[in-house]
């Protein structure tokens, strides 16, 4: 009987053994997987949670002669001046929010936008807390673009006018860059240092860098604060604008959450584009010269859902380990996020002026 169960139990550790060696190599796969997929829900529950109910607004199509307009204008209330209109364009979402001062009563009813219904999905708009002063309220126009566009705007006692113009029509070359996770998902988390935050501080020196430069580069963010775009509106931002190229940045950390010796920078690519690896080792190149870090090469990254979903060549940067004490150290330090910055930004350049 004894004998029985010493074989039994060989062969059920023999075959545990045989399971073990052959998912092994998959279990990395599995966790990115299992990591993203709960990032995701997160995500879409903080964008959700953000939502406000909007009343439906109707446009008023005006005739127009010769060629086809693509402006609309915004009747202005009586007594405002289109220098208090406040206007923002999120790109990543494609809505134009647009928000009036001193909206008396009926103005909404009175349909104020007006002209042409081109590049649009949905119009709403909603009334803000009253002004005790004057009883009239704020007042917010939204608008759901059908594409990612530059707003040019005006105004004159009437009107305030918006033309709609494409990234291409305004920017010599385009870039998307990334910021990894943000607002509930925090990333990599050591000692109390949370990797959302250093890879938006990163993006943060890279924005000024582009700022300070005259190149005609058109450079969106996915993010610039602690908010929390979905995957899907992260790479969808990267594949509207047809961007020249599409880069994420992050930071590392073992799997097993534990510090060690392990440190250095790698870039993940899309294996299946030439261009993604191309510009994977351009960015592994110039961020480790910035940086003096160790190169531990390109890794095939389309187990990553931003990176196989990219239609644009794509490049994912993980800085430096968290899980390393000397370079947790470095990564919370300005000095440190400027030069990461600055590679990535000549790593951008080197890309665009030798693409083919």
């Amino acid at each position: 009987m004894e004998e029985r169960a010493l074989k039994f139990a060989v062969i059920v550790i023999g075959v545990c053994t045989l399971v073990t060696a052959v998912a092994l190599p998959y279990f990395p796969q599995m966790r990115a997987r299992h990591v993203e997929a709960m990032e995701a829900r997160t995500a879409e529950e903080e964008y959700e949670e953000n939502q406000v109910e909007m009343k439906s607004l109707a446009i008023v199509e005006e005739p127009v002669s010769g060629e086809e307009s693509n402006q609309l204008k915004l009747r202005l209330p009586q007594g405002v001046d289109g220098g208090s209109i406040v206007v923002t364009n999120d790109y990543v979402t494609q809505r134009l929010r647009i928000e009036i001062p001193k909206v008396p009563r009926g103005y909404f009813d009175s349909y104020p936008v007006l002209g042409s219904s081109n590049h649009i999905d949905t119009l709403s708009y909603m009334l803000m807390d009253k002004e005790e002063e004057t009883g009239n309220r704020a007042g917010v126009v939204e608008i759901g673009l059908d594409q990612v566009y530059e707003i040019d705007m005006k105004f004159d006692d009437a009107y305030y006018y918006f033309d709609f113009l494409t990234p291409r029509e305004v920017y010599d070359k385009v870039v998307v860059i990334d910021a990894g996770h943000g607002g509930k998902a925090p990333g990599a988390t050591k000692q109390g240092v949370m990797e959302k935050n250093i890879d938006l501080a990163i993006v943060l020196e890279l924005k000024q860098i582009f700022e300070q430069n005259s190149n005609n580069i058109g450079v969106y963010y996915t993010r610039t604060d602690d908010g929390n775009p979905t995957f899907e509106q992260r790479v969808q931002l990267a594949n509207m604008l047809d961007a020249d190229l599409f880069i994420s940045i992050h930071n590392n950390s073992l799997g097993n959450g534990r510090m060690s010796a392990t440190k250095g920078t790698q870039v993940m690519y899309n294996e299946e584009s030439a261009e993604s690896e191309w510009l994977a080792e351009i960015c592994l190149r110039e961020v480790t010269e910035a940086l003096g870090s160790r190169a531990l090469g390109t890794i095939k990254g389309n187990d990553i859902y931003i990176i196989r979903n990219s239609q644009v060549p794509v490049a994912l940067i993980e800085v430096g380990f968290m899980t390393n004490q000397e370079e947790l150290d470095l990564l919370q330090t300005q000095g440190y996020q400027r030069r990461t910055a600055e590679g990535i930004y000549e790593a951008i350049l080197y890309f665009l002026e030798n693409r083919q």
